[in-house]
């Protein structure tokens, strides 16, 4: 679970600004959209965060933000090459300091802070703490590029474990974290415990998803397959949401005819025929048709594969069905099957969702209903749906707490801050969508004047 999230001098950061899923008194129902406790010293986490804001306002940069920190900690950087990134651009003095970024997560019963300061060249810090309400507990701390305190992490394990540690750390380069060091070297392999590590690791690989507008859950087509009981489901969520679809079948393609170039097509080949590879399954996409094929590796050794398909009832005809491309629905109903994956694993626990305009091609019911399931479905769960949106029809305190409820808004010189509707004296009853669209809460576009506009000017000439 998402604890805290903190960026500075990052995209349209320039200060340090913190996003928060810990629960306020944002609720009538104290335990209202609260994740269960395993126990009493846990601190109430939030299942659903909404941040809402004007057109680059900074809510798309907040979740870019989280993106970075997670593929920076997964992929790496390349040997030699910068960190790619971009620093708040419109103040000289930030051009010539270093960024930040910390998570506060809580994983496997455990809470840990992990955070870096970096810049295109190097990282400077990086820390790991187990932490709870009352201490923090040291488990690595880089305090220059390339010193590192791994005395925490030594205690716990055997003199030739310990020098395979700093072995990985003096060989971390100045460009890449500590952490995918570890990731990358399979330390855990040559030493005794690093469990705190691996957790985190593994809470960044395995936990946390970001979904931007045109992302699509990879691998679907594999778990359909593989298990029924969650393709039934599937086509329960087509029905509920009203698509017209009746049903989804995975149909054999010939390899040979996918167009794609012929020299990707024997690299799959290859790839999954090849006897030493691991690799049994691959996925591939053509973007410009936006038809999706599971390739895989039979127990006979051969190439089989399947594209989704949607299924419709043929009218006037006794169970007779006729097949779709996904590309032949809507923009809407594509986009549904996009977010069904993402509700069933929210429904399982344990991960985190962040989606970047999640209302894109969705009816303003819908996203509500989206929510409002979610939340009244997931109540003994500890999974997380945060997202950015656009959707006044959110506003309403009938839905979310006021601590679930953010606003993003860009001050005079571009800098972005964030706040939450729990800093306002706003009561349980009041209806706080109409203020936020009369500029209450300030994260709504502002207009220019309009007697400005050359084409205004040369319209009024024309008459």
């Amino acid at each position: 679970m998402l604890i805290r999230f903190s960026v500075e001098n990052f995209l349209s950061f320039k200060d340090r600004q913190t996003f928060s899923m810990i629960a306020g008194r944002g609720g009538r129902d104290k335990a209202f959209h609260v994740v269960p406790k395993s126990n009493r010293k846990d601190i109430d986490l939030l299942k659903a965060g909404v941040v809402f804001g004007a057109n680059a306002s900074g809510k798309s940069n907040l979740i870019r933000a989280i993106d970075f920190g997670q593929k920076l900690i997964l992929k790496g950087t390349e040997t030699e090459k910068p960190i790619e990134y971009q620093h708040f651009r419109l103040d000289k003095k930030n051009s010539v300091t270093t960024s930040r970024i910390e998570y506060e997560i809580k994983d496997k019963g455990q809470t840990y802070a992990y955070g870096f300061v970096f810049d295109k060249k190097q990282i400077h810090e990086e820390w790991l703490y187990r932490i709870d309400r009352t201490k923090e507990e040291k488990v690595f701390e880089r305090l220059r590029s390339s010193h590192f305190d791994l005395s925490p992490l030594e205690k716990s394990n055997s003199n030739n474990a310990r020098q395979f540690l700093e072995f990985t750390a003096k060989g971390t380069p100045d460009n890449q974290l500590f952490l995918t060091e570890i990731r990358n070297r399979k330390v855990k392999d040559n030493v005794d415990d690093v469990s705190d590590l691996l957790t985190v690791i593994d809470w960044f690989q395995n936990a946390l998803t970001v979904f931007y507008p045109k992302s699509k859950v990879k691998g679907v087509e594999f778990e359909l397959s593989e298990n029924t009981q969650l393709a039934t489901v599937f086509e329960e969520f087509l029905k509920y949401f009203d698509t017209g679809i009746d049903g989804i079948q995975l149909k054999k393609i010939d390899f040979d005819k996918i167009d794609i170039p012929a020299r990707i097509r024997e690299e799959i080949k290859s790839d999954l025929l090849n006897s030493k590879s691991e690799k049994t399954n691959a996925w591939i996409e053509n973007p410009l048709e936006n038809v999706r094929y599971f390739i895989s590796r039979t127990p006979d050794g051969e190439i089989e594969t399947r594209k989704l398909m949607t299924q419709h009832r043929i009218h006037g005809a006794k169970n007779q069905f006729d097949l779709f491309d996904i590309n032949d629905e809507s923009d809407g109903t594509q986009r549904i099957m996009d977010f069904i994956p993402i509700l069933i694993d929210l429904f399982k626990g344990d991960n985190v969702f962040i989606v970047d305009e999640m209302e894109r091609s969705l009816h303003a019911n819908l996203i509500y209903d989206l929510f409002d399931l979610f939340l009244s479905g997931s109540k003994q769960t500890n999974g997380q749906l945060i997202v950015a949106s656009h959707e006044s029809s959110l506003l309403t305190q009938k839905l979310l707490r006021k601590d679930e409820i953010w606003f993003a808004v860009k001050d005079q010189f571009g800098a972005s801050s964030l706040y939450s509707l729990e800093e306002y004296d706003v009561r349980f009853d009041k209806q706080i969508r109409k203020d936020y669209l009369n500029g209450r809460y300030r994260a709504i576009p502002r207009f220019g004047n309009r007697n400005n506009l050359s084409v205004l000017k040369n319209a009024k000439r024309e008459d």
